[in-house]
């Protein structure tokens, strides 16, 4: 009889009740049964699907030359055209973005000198290039934005990382300017003050 109770109080009729405050109580409790129990109910006792921006992303490589380099003004998030050899490679974590740029050609976004190396057990009937460039998924207006946005004096395309996004690689980029050099000694100050902080913060916990 448990698992019909939710079906009862589903039906309560707040507009019942006089008072606001417990109006809006029962309405949270139903909101509560329609959102929770009831999925659990009909799926079998099954968690309910996690929304889109709560589910898992699982990091695989930072470039940190990035914001020591460039101001990150956007980032957008595309797809990546591997082949085989690379997915399994950059699963086992042989990749490395730090020396890698992006470019505008024919319209599309590309990888470039993004190093992959290829598992020791890859097939032989593979020849791999370590280094090749790689297509970019984006959609076709923020293609066209970028385009835009690169076509402007001083603004650059910079991979900032690679993750796993439900289950699938993908590459976080930014449309960026480059700092001159007297903005990167700045950023090297402020980096050194953070180490500082950190280093008071343990000095003092001990």
């Amino acid at each position: 009889m448990l698992p019909l109770m939710p079906l009862r109080c589903a039906a309560i009729n707040v507009a019942s009740f006089p008072s606001p405050a417990l109006k809006q109580a029962m309405e949270a409790i139903k909101l509560s049964i329609l959102t929770v129990f009831l999925p659990l109910f009909f799926n079998g006792g099954a968690k309910p699907i996690a929304p889109k921006h709560h589910r898992r992303h699982m990091s695989i490589i930072q470039n940190k030359k990035a914001t020591f380099d460039y101001f990150i003004e956007e980032t957008f998030e595309a797809g990546l055209v591997l082949e085989g050899w690379e997915v399994k490679a950059i699963r086992d974590g042989r990749v490395q973005i730090k020396e890698s740029h992006i470019i505008v050609k024919n319209g599309e976004i590309w990888l470039l000198n993004a190093h992959i190396a290829p598992l020791n057990s890859a097939s032989t009937h593979v020849r791999p290039i370590n280094t090749r460039t790689r297509k970019l998924l984006l959609k076709r207006a923020q293609i066209n934005r970028l385009i835009g946005k690169v076509e402007q004096k001083g603004y650059a395309l910079v991979p900032l990382n690679m993750h796993y996004k439900n289950g699938r690689i993908k590459l976080d980029m930014a449309l960026a300017k480059g700092k001159k050099l007297h903005d990167k000694r700045d950023s090297l100050k402020d980096k050194d003050w953070k180490r500082e902080q950190e280093r008071l913060m343990k000095v003092h916990r001990t």
